[in-house]
């Protein structure tokens, strides 16, 4: 954000440029734990579009396009496809709790409005229910839903899910990669990633190269820094902090409700980002 509170585009490119240059092989945008819930949907083609202008050649480009309502989801996941996203990523529907009936039809609505590659988002802890594991393999049935961001941490019912399915699964929690990369997980979507980009593409590449011993190693030097991003302050807040401490992006500024981070939390991060370094 610029200073006045708008999108700052330029900077947005920025950064999405040090992120591929760094090891990125693809960018989610208008993500729900970032500014997608005080955007507007203007501002999300924007975003989309200067995204792509930047990196699109280079990188795979995920929008974020869930909501809890599902005829605006659908309207998104047009806007998204239309502005030149590669894939989408839709939240489950989150405070009107639905039941999982609901759920499926809504993710069903999002895939019917698309040509592009769906990823279910599953977060119980923000939407208040979780995806159901037949919900999942009922969803899995659908062609373009071809993968799941899980911040659930089921981990059984995901082993289970994925010996049934050709879903691709992706760690949707900093502090859960490793375990979801030892239980057959593609990937991760992250927040803390964004602050140290080598490291998490190192970690990456020790997962696909099945050297634990590396993956672990570099987990565990991670271990201050998620802790400062993910567990002290919300994790939009302190990203933006240590992207700021980093000379990465212009202001560490959010918008309400979100609020800058503290002097504290601001020290807190650049302490773990200092001490990674060493």
């Amino acid at each position: 954000m610029r200073e006045d509170g708008s999108v700052d585009l330029d900077g947005l490119q920025k950064l999405a440029a040090y992120l591929v240059d760094n090891g990125h092989d693809g960018l989610v945008v208008n993500g729900t734990t970032g500014e997608a819930p005080t955007t507007t949907d203007a501002e999300k083609v924007e975003i989309i579009k200067a995204t792509i202008e930047a990196v699109g050649d280079r990188a795979r480009i995920t929008a974020g396009a869930g909501t809890n309502v599902t005829a605006h989801t659908v309207e998104l996941v047009r806007q998204a496809e239309e502005a030149g996203a590669h894939a989408v990523l839709v939240v489950t529907p989150y405070y009107n709790k639905p039941p999982q009936a609901g759920i499926v039809a809504h993710f069903r609505a999002a895939a019917a409005a698309t040509g592009l590659p769906v990823m279910l988002y599953d977060i119980p802890g923000r939407s208040g229910v979780p995806i159901a594991e037949d919900s999942l393999l009922q969803l899995a049935e659908h062609p373009r839903i071809q993968a799941v961001k899980d911040a659930k941490g089921d981990y059984w019912q995901a082993a289970r899910v994925m010996s049934q399915t050709d879903l691709l699964w992706f760690s949707g929690n900093d502090a859960d990669n490793v375990t979801h990369f030892a239980n057959g997980a593609t990937g991760f979507v992250g927040v803390t990633s964004q602050v140290a980009p080598r490291e998490y593409a190192a970690l990456a590449a020790a997962a696909a190269d099945g050297d634990l011993a590396r993956m672990r190693e570099i987990h565990r030097s991670l271990v201050p820094l998620v802790d400062a991003v993910m567990n002290v302050t919300q994790g939009a807040i302190a990203a933006k902090a240590g992207l700021h401490v980093q000379g990465l992006i212009a202001t560490p500024g959010v918008r309400l409700p979100l609020v800058p981070a503290t002097a504290d939390e601001t020290d807190g991060v650049r302490a773990a980002l200092e001490g990674l370094a060493k």
